[in-house]
């Protein structure tokens, strides 16, 4: 017998049963949790609109399209906004849809007023959104335009992160982006600043129905 063997085979002697632990059950809990989200979101410099349905958060997007005069836009490719014909909406934007265009992503965003995601899912206690990376969906839209707008089903709202990725049913995606605010940092002094390292705007428009 090797040594590789003998260290094995007293491993095995020495395997025993061992439960696994219960699924997590979160200890946290929000009577309304829009409320709490917009809340948490909003202290942390962020901006929560709320819409009935579909059609009024897409009039509160153009709403906010307007002000920012936007002349390019750059969006991903997912839940709710694969199913909308941005171009035929707003036919004086530029638009540029992740994943469908051959040209480069990361010039335009950088050169974009604005990018719009959906999420993953909505963290009550934080006032975070889940965005995650993959086919149509590029980290650069949430990163590299000056005004991130997430368009994001309230069916996606859950109590905290650890609850939410209990809940899962599958497998993680490669990249996952916790987003709460907008980018923020800090000097020696304390002395905040907003926007330095990312999007200086955070507008999340929470969709009922």
């Amino acid at each position: 017998m090797t040594d590789r063997d003998q260290i094995l085979s007293t491993l095995h002697q020495q395997a025993r049963t061992v439960a696994h632990p219960s699924p997590w059950q979160s200890r946290r809990g929000f009577a309304d949790l829009a409320q709490r989200f917009a809340t948490a979101l909003t202290a942390a410099h962020g901006e929560v609109q709320r819409a009935a349905s579909l059609e009024q958060a897409l009039a509160l997007l153009g709403q906010t399209l307007a002000e920012l005069g936007a002349q390019r836009v750059a969006v991903n490719a997912e839940p709710p906004l694969d199913r909308v014909d941005l171009a035929g909406r707003w036919p004086q934007i530029q638009w540029r849809v992740a994943g469908q265009q051959d040209d480069d992503l990361r010039a335009f965003c950088a050169a974009a007023d604005a990018g719009i995601t959906g999420a993953e899912a909505a963290l009550a206690e934080t006032g975070s959104i889940v965005v995650s990376s993959g086919p149509g969906r590029s980290r650069l839209v949430s990163l590299l335009p000056p005004v991130h707008i997430a368009l994001v089903p309230a069916a996606k709202l859950t109590s905290d992160l650890f609850t939410w990725t209990a809940s899962r049913g599958q497998a993680m995606p490669s990249s996952l982006t916790l987003i709460s605010g907008p980018s923020k940092t800090a000097d020696i002094e304390q002395t905040m600043a907003i926007g330095v390292h990312g999007p200086k705007r955070l507008v999340v428009i929470m969709v009922e129905t």
